[in-house]
């Protein structure tokens, strides 16, 4: 069998999932599928989508069904964005410049990670028509920090992505039960910056070099100064959601960092509709965490979401097959998402509205 054959008996995300354990080294595997502690938050950010119920309508005009919809005033095939995600040379050698194109070959948005093993110019080179985020950490070094961010706007990256929720990193004790270390020869721009050469071996070391001290005024300067919108990614609360479109945001990312910072917080589906009502129509309100089918999309949309954003998925599809396998992954999603539309009687994601769902009992 062909890997191009055997990409297509693939039927789900969690197929792709079972290909990339296949593929990549253990430690790779665990730390792209870990999350902190006892991994109860990994577990429940899956789970929590599935406590919602949809509520289809039926006799509804549904001969015309389209994902599209427009995020950031801008189109894309569908409400699934391709979230950041760190080192993605770990899962193909190709890494972010593959997921670029992927994410650019479906019409959708590539998030590109600071702890990226590309620079946001290569990703704008390989993938010119693509529209692109910028997910940026704040360092130490405020001025390397700064020259990531102008580089990425530079190059055409529409937004920044600042990631609020990992002041240290959390205890993936995954990593620790297989020794997993970033390779030697692993080049990650961003950390020879902020380094100046020195190269970091473990997480912990990593997530050292980010600075702890980033307060909500520092937000407000980097939004007044950013020539492009900035959002919050890693909001898990409505009173942080509000605070964060007062202080200049665009928007929010709900989101606990795929359940790899403090185990034991509250899944992204159970969080979303009190962030969705503190920004109160402010700014836009996106989410990611244990989104794996179209279904799932369809419940953070009708719960206030104007789209979701998925890593681990993408993830998966590159690690199983390159940028083809992430092409894969993303348009078996965007199929998803069309079928169950139709079935839910909404003719496109902006019919979806908080009457298509109601909490399970």
């Amino acid at each position: 069998m062909t890997e191009d054959q055997r990409l297509a008996t693939l039927l789900n995300v969690a197929d792709f999932e079972r290909r990339a354990e296949e593929r990549l080294e253990p430690g790779a595997f665990g730390y792209f599928a870990g999350g902190a502690g006892d991994e109860r938050t990994l577990r429940e950010n899956a789970d929590g989508w599935g406590r919602w119920r949809l509520r289809p309508r039926v006799l509804v005009d549904v001969g015309d069904v389209s994902a599209a919809t427009e995020v950031l005033d801008g189109p894309v095939s569908m409400p699934v964005l391709v979230a950041p995600v760190a080192f993605q040379r770990l899962a193909d050698p190709e890494g972010e410049i593959a997921m670029a194109r992927a994410a650019a070959a479906v019409g959708s948005v590539f998030t590109l990670s600071t702890i990226a093993t590309a620079r946001p110019s290569e990703v704008a080179a390989a993938a010119p028509a693509g529209r692109r985020w910028f997910q940026l950490y704040s360092f130490r070094d405020r001025a390397v920090t700064r020259a990531l961010m102008e580089e990425a706007v530079d190059c055409g990256f529409e937004a920044i992505l600042l990631t609020v929720d990992a002041p240290r990193a959390g205890r993936r004790e995954r990593d620790f039960r297989t020794g997993f270390v970033v390779p030697a020869d692993l080049t990650v721009p961003s950390l020879d910056a902020a380094l100046g050469g020195e190269r970091p071996v473990t997480i912990n070391e990593v997530f050292a070099q980010v600075d702890p001290t980033l307060a909500w005024e520092a937000l407000e300067e980097l939004a007044t100064d950013c020539r492009v919108p900035v959002l919050v990614k890693g909001v898990q609360t409505g009173e942080d959601a509000a605070l964060a479109v007062d202080h200049g945001a665009a928007g929010i990312v709900v989101s606990n960092h795929g359940g790899r910072q403090l185990d034991g917080v509250a899944p992204t589906a159970e969080v979303l509709p009190e962030a969705v009502e503190a920004v109160g129509g402010r700014g836009a309100v996106f989410v990611d965490g244990g989104i794996r089918r179209g279904g799932d999309v369809l419940v953070a949309l009708a719960l206030g979401a104007d789209a979701v954003l998925v890593g681990r998925p993408a993830l998966w599809g590159l690690a199983a097959g390159g940028e083809e396998g992430a092409r894969q992954v993303l348009e078996l999603l965007r199929t998803e998402v069309e079928l169950a539309l139709a079935l839910l009687g909404a003719g496109s994601p902006a019919a979806v509205s908080p009457a298509h769902v109601r909490r399970a009992p």
